[in-house]
Order: structure tokens, then C-alpha cells, then sequence
């Protein structure tokens, strides 16, 4: 099998870049990191080298090129046969609720930007964030509820799903949103992940500072 490498931005501010990060650790594959800078006067030149799209993440695999981090995870999945449950329903429900947080979800990403250092931010809560939070609160009961068996994560077993919020819980922890015991008790075992662990402890240690991304 080719060699994978995934290009991704900074792991402080790069919520994108950690849900293909993370799903690819969870699924067991080996792969080289290169970390472009975002925000800085070469980016673009850099990123131009590795991403159709001009953005990050990409994996590269072979002659290959994905980019998009959902389409990593649906690729990574096909490759490994992990990643979504193998329940009919479940799977669907799985993939409605990825596909909610790809597209969805605008206010809540501009208003509170993923910053994996930051702790205690606080910023005014609009009707658009506060119905943000309050779906992906019962987004998270709901899968649960119906599907988190007894198994820590939205269904059961670590899935795509997992790595699509992960950046979520970053946001919630970071700027302390008002949630239900059960949302918290799911947020618990996001934190206490060892792979999300090892990625926060890079954020800790890199130097860039993005000010858009420095609120609250």
C-alpha cells in the first residue's frame, strides 16, 4: 500500500485539519504530517504545492490527492472498514448527522473559532449561537440515546461522527457553553481521548498566533 501523508494547518486553530487527523489515528494508519502555517505570506504558495483546493487538509496517497476532511474520512473508511456503524440505521444516522456539521453550524464556527490553548473565553451569546448549541446538544443526547450502547462515543465505537465534533468540544470547552449532563459526560470522553490528548499537546507547543481566531 502507498505511503499516506496529510497536509494540515495549524493544530491550535485547524479544526478541519483535526477531524481527518483524528479519524486517521483512530483508524489505526500510519501516515506523515506536513503542517503549513495558516495565515501567514506564504500559505497560499504552500498550500497550492499539495491541495487542488488551495486548502487544508489533503491526504495524499500515492498519485492521489482527497481533500475536504469529510471526504478523508469516508476514504479512510472504505480503506480500513472502520469508521461507521454496521447497523443500516445507525449508519444513516451517522452519516445525516457528519453531513449536518460539514454544511451547518456557521454561527457557532464564526462566533466561537476553535482555539485548542484557549480556556475561559467568553463572548456574547447570540439567538443564532445559543440554537447552535442547543442542536448539537440534542444532536449528541439523541445519538446516544439511541446508539451509544455501551460503547463512550455517539455510537457506541469511536466513528467518522466522533472526529466531526471533535472540533465542537474544543469550542465548548473553550468558551464554556451551557449544556446537558449527558452532552457533558460525551465532552468528558472527547477530552480524555489519547489522540485528541497528543494533538492538544502539539497546539501547546506551536508559536503562530492567528488574532481572528484570539476572542473572547
Amino acid at each position: 500500500m502507498a505511503p499516506f501523508t496529510l497536509i494540515i494547518g495549524n493544530k491550535n486553530y485547524s479544526s478541519w485539519s483535526l477531524r481527518a487527523w483524528l479519524f486517521m489515528k483512530h483508524a489505526g494508519l500510519e501516515f506523515e504530517e506536513i503542517l503549513v502555517p495558516l495565515d501567514a505570506p506564504a500559505s497560499r504558495e504552500q498550500l497550492e504545492r499539495y491541495s487542488p483546493s488551495g486548502r487544508v487538509p489533503v491526504l495524499q496517497h500515492g498519485k492521489l490527492a482527497v481533500w475536504d476532511s469529510f471526504a478523508i474520512c469516508e476514504y479512510v473508511a472504505e480503506l480500513t472498514g472502520r469508521g461507521w456503524p454496521r447497523a443500516q440505521e445507525a449508519r444513516a444516522v451517522a452519516r445525516s448527522v457528519c453531513a449536518e456539521m460539514h454544511a451547518g453550524f456557521t454561527t457557532l464556527c464564526s462566533l466561537w473559532p476553535m482555539n485548542a490553548r484557549a480556556r475561559n473565553r467568553r463572548t456574547a451569546v447570540t439567538a443564532g449561537l445559543e440554537a447552535d448549541v442547543e442542536r448539537i446538544d440534542e444532536i449528541w443526547n439523541d445519538c446516544r440515546s439511541r446508539f451509544g450502547g455501551d460503547g463512550p462515543w455517539l455510537f457506541g465505537d469511536y466513528s467518522v461522527a466522533d472526529a466531526m465534533y471533535a472540533p465542537v468540544v474544543l469550542r465548548f470547552n473553550t468558551y464554556g457553553a451551557h449544556i446537558s449532563q449527558t452532552a457533558r459526560w460525551y465532552m468528558a470522553s472527547v477530552l480524555e481521548d489519547g489522540a485528541l490528548q497528543d494533538w492538544l499537546s502539539a497546539a501547546k507547543q506551536e508559536r503562530w498566533t492567528i488574532a481572528a481566531d484570539e476572542v473572547g
